[in-house]
């Protein structure tokens, strides 16, 4: 496990266009008809990741709760899973359920989506506005495994508030660290 920092796309920048498989129901979307009214919640994300596993369900509950103020969720994984198998598209599925997810899982085989959102690590976090453009990236909160900081999500519940109330995006934001993206 190599520990990156996400590269923090600039904020404005319009959310990259895709049609991926979601794992879930074997159907191809893009970003453009699973957006949300109010705004949009990208996570890259994998199955095997520590980091990932260790916010998973703060991620869910997040999505979950979101969900009913009108931001969707959509989550997507771009490892290599030729060296990572773990990763593939049947494990993925398998993972949305046991975490019981009600966002898509969609798997960017050919890795051009990450590339298109600046996408490094996993966890790596996006928040589009109702335009479409990115008003925040970054990290969850401050927990990592091992650093005993409570997984309470403080930092992209503050923007989704943010963003909700009409306000500008916050001053602060820094990267999410993770498991590198298994790039081909």
């Amino acid at each position: 496990m190599s520990l990156t920092d996400s590269n923090m796309m600039p904020l404005k920048t319009g959310a990259p266009e895709f049609d991926l498989i979601n794992t879930l129901d074997q159907k191809k979307y893009t970003f453009e008809s699973l957006k949300g009214d109010k705004g949009t919640l990208v996570y890259f994300i994998c199955n095997h990741c520590p980091y990932v596993i260790y916010v998973i369900d703060e991620l869910v509950k997040i999505s979950k709760e979101y969900e009913k103020r009108e931001i969707k969720t959509i989550a997507i994984s771009s490892n290599d899973i030729e060296k990572y198998p773990e990763d593939s598209p049947a494990k993925m599925k398998q993972f949305a359920e046991v975490h019981r997810f009600t966002f898509p899982y969609l798997f960017d085989e050919s890795q051009q989506v990450a590339k298109a959102y600046y996408a490094a690590c996993t966890p790596d976090l996006y928040l589009f506005d109702a335009n479409n453009k990115c008003f925040y990236r970054g990290r969850l909160d401050e927990a990592r495994p091992g650093n005993d900081k409570p997984v309470d999500g403080k930092d992209l519940r503050n923007a989704l508030e943010q963003l909700l109330n009409g306000k500008t995006p916050p001053m602060d934001q820094f990267p999410s660290a993770g498991c590198n993206i298994k790039w081909k």
